[in-house]
């Protein structure tokens, strides 16, 4: 099975470079046909001609010139066609290859390197699946196979429009080339165990044995991998100076789905942390988290300038920089992973791919910087700025506040290696270097967000702006104002006293702005929704979604601004988060804000992949039982490594989150550690709402139904002369 591996990669990698040369040679033949074409060739001067007859006879050289065109053409043609077809079938290569390791896990053929040091028997199925992309080999491999899949489903719909798409291709094809040489020359996933075949594997790495494990690495790859084509679609408009928006539009169905896994990547990996790792949190500013937020930030700014450039012909610049910066931002997240350049705790051993992916970033850069300079005159804006006070300056601070925040990440992420660099030693930086500039920026851009859909494109006055803003402001305040005023005991977010700590003021302008943002949101539905009912007659609700169903991106969009501020309802919780550690013996005691919880048991258990230990818990709220849980620590006997598995109990209000934190060996004591996570599941009910809002608006705008005028009433109406014959 290895050797049928080896060889469908291969072949992968043959065909990709088949289909890169091919579809650049058909690219070469393209445009000498459309200079062929062009009058200056037909009118050329006779020194310059090919054959005396032709010279001599200027209807002669047109039609050589004609004819040397069309061969041109239609040997371009068939050579790209053939690219076409080499790409399209790399993928087939690519998910042989992906089968045969999955199949060579189930078969515990520990005769294969990466099966040995990722896999066991005793581990269960979907995890000998997830062994695909738990390793560095398997997520390469991995990785290749979802371009190669982005690449199939191209090149399947290049009708859309060939030349574009022809360019777009032949820069995948080129992506491929780098991961199919990396998979069989750097990090060969079939490579086989030297000596004697061992009788079992060394197992999955138990913090990744946890169900969402199967689907996290999957939603963030396809996130990754997917950027590659709205890059590869820009890249190549700008070699060929595409004329208009139409790759923008191409396009933004692409970015939109990949920007929609990434985001669903990203918070499936905080959940993931949240729920395995067992230290409380769910986002630590850890160098592999920020690798996955980088690109995200970079490609939500890039969506929301595309729409300038759709609508006005502005931020050509912004939004080439952009998809680029995403693109490079997700190659070098891959890179911080596998180099061991930086310490991470979900980074790869320190390997030699590492050069390769420095080299591929230098590559990429230096070729995108080529071709940018050479045809920055394309992309010069049609429209200039009008006022400050417009939605052309909201999209532009906008685009500035994420570009702010991306260096933030990204200056901290490598503040070690450069101060190693610099001064000979490893400086890290902490959670309060990121919050300093993350929690005003992402203040700022709630404001944005609430402010953006009050403003007219070109310019807005200052009355409609105040007219418009009023209500709204006047709700936010109120809310405000209602939570500092309330007793504490109401819960969390109440009796909020902003001038004791700053983490409290940051947390009462990030509810105060996300009321501002959602009743700005309600009010944009309730305006259109109130012009359709006035003229239909229906219900608001019923006019309100046929107001959705007319414009899908616009108000999806809404809706997926309005789940960013559930989200951010959710972070601002962090400033009530409380936590207690404490031994407990049989009956012990601890409590924890409103919860009593009481030891009712603590004891061991044995299994085939693993070895636990657990606590039994009952929990009390206001003198009366409300459950029970139970926190557990395991013990992984083919790795010989122990994870723990908090249990949580989850409220709209708070989480309840209990950590099994080992035993005291002098008296058999578990040590348990609670904690209380204040609106914790705002967070994830957010997510949902922004992945909802997404779908609702990459579906096709419903028709504006037509508007037949009502006849005229006959007592006013001409006598109409009869007619013969009819």
């Amino acid at each position: 099975m290895a050797e049928i591996g080896s060889f469908a990669l291969l072949l992968a990698l043959a065909l990709s470079v088949y289909s890169f040369l091919a579809g650049l040679i058909a690219l070469v033949f393209q445009a000498n046909a459309s200079q062929a074409q062009s009058p200056q060739l037909a009118l050329k001067p006779a020194g310059q001609a090919t054959s005396r007859s032709a010279t001599s006879n200027p209807t002669l050289s047109a039609s050589y010139d004609s004819s040397l065109a069309a061969m041109l053409r239609q040997g371009s043609e068939r050579i790209g066609e053939t690219a076409r077809r080499a790409g399209i079938a790399t993928f087939g290569a690519v998910l042989l290859a992906s089968i045969i390791l999955v199949i060579c896990a189930f078969h515990d053929d520990f005769s294969i390197a990466y099966i040995f040091h990722h896999s066991n028997r005793d581990l269960p199925g979907p995890y000998k699946f997830a062994v695909l992309w738990s390793g560095q080999e398997g997520s390469l491999l991995f990785w290749s196979l979802l371009l190669a899949a982005y690449g199939f489903v191209l090149r399947l719909r290049y009708k859309t429009d060939p030349r574009l798409f022809a360019y777009a291709s032949v820069i995948l094809a080129g992506v491929q080339i780098f991961f199919l040489l990396l998979l069989n020359f750097a990090a060969h996933p079939f490579a086989i165990m030297q000596g004697t075949i061992p009788a079992d594997g060394n197992g999955l790495n138990p913090l990744l044995q946890y169900p969402e494990m199967v689907i996290h690495p999957p939603m963030l790859y396809l996130g990754y991998v997917g950027f590659t084509v709205p890059f590869a679609f820009a890249l190549g408009a700008l070699i060929m100076k595409y004329p208009g928006e139409k790759w923008i539009q191409i396009t933004r169905r692409w970015t939109m789905v990949t920007w929609a896994f990434l985001t669903c990547g990203v918070f499936l990996g905080a959940h993931w942390a949240y729920s395995v790792l067992g230290w409380g949190g769910y986002w630590g500013w850890d160098p592999v988290e920020n690798a996955s937020l980088m690109p995200w930030l970079a490609g939500t700014a890039f969506l929301h300038s595309v729409m300038m450039q759709e609508k006005r012909g502005m931020l050509k610049m912004w939004n080439m920089w952009l998809v680029f910066a995403t693109f490079w931002l997700a190659i070098l997240g891959t890179f911080l992973t596998r180099s061991g350049i930086i310490s991470s705790v979900h980074a790869f051993a320190q390997s030699s791919i590492g050069d390769w992916f420095a080299w591929f970033l230098a590559i990429t850069l230096i070729t995108f910087l080529i071709f940018f300079f050479k045809n920055k005159s394309h992309l010069r804006s049609e429209h200039k700025l009008e006022s400050l006070v417009s939605r052309e300056s909201s999209f532009l601070f906008n685009n500035l506040l994420f570009v702010l925040l991306t260096f933030t990440v990204l200056w901290g992420t490598w503040f070690p290696k450069i101060s190693e660099l610099v001064q000979g030693n490893k400086v890290t930086v902490g959670a309060p270097f990121y919050n300093r500039v993350a929690v005003p920026v992402a203040l700022l851009l709630l404001i944005l967000t609430a402010v953006g859909p009050l403003l007219a494109w070109r310019k807005t006055s200052i009355e409609s702006l105040k007219r418009n803003f009023m209500w709204p402001t006047i709700g936010a305040i109120a809310v405000a104002i209602f939570l500092m005023v309330t007793p504490q005991g109401w819960g969390s977010a109440f009796g909020l006293k902003p001038w004791r700590d700053i983490s409290y003021f940051y947390s009462l302008m990030a509810i105060a702005l996300s009321v501002l943002v959602t009743l700005t949101v309600a009010s944009e539905f309730y305006r259109g929704g109130r012009v359709i009912a006035k003229h239909t007659g229906q219900g608001m609700f019923a006019s309100m979604v046929q107001l959705t169903h007319r414009n899908t991106r616009r108000y999806g969009g809404y809706i997926v601004h309005f789940g960013v501020v559930v989200v951010i309802i959710g972070f601002a919780g962090a400033a009530f988060n409380q936590d207690k550690e404490q031994e407990m013996g049989y009956g012990d005691k601890m409590t924890l804000g409103p919860y009593t919880l009481i030891c009712r048991s603590y004891t061991d258990d044995d299994g085939p992949n693993y070895a636990s230990e657990w606590a039994l818990l009952d929990v009390y709220k206001g003198g009366k039982q409300i459950g029970t849980m139970t926190p557990v620590r395991r013990f992984y006997k083919a790795s010989q490594q122990t994870s723990t598995m908090p249990d949580i109990r989850s409220t709209l209000n708070e989480d309840l989150y209990l950590v099994f934190e080992g035993i005291n060996p002098d008296n058999g004591h578990p040590i348990l550690k609670a904690h209380l996570n204040a609106l914790v599941m705002w967070i994830w009910m957010g997510v949902w709402i922004m992945l909802g809002g997404t779908i609702l608006a990459l579906v096709p705008n419903a028709p504006v139904p037509a508007r037949v005028p009502a006849p005229a009433r006959l007592e006013r109406a001409h006598p109409a002369p009869v007619a013969t014959g009819d």
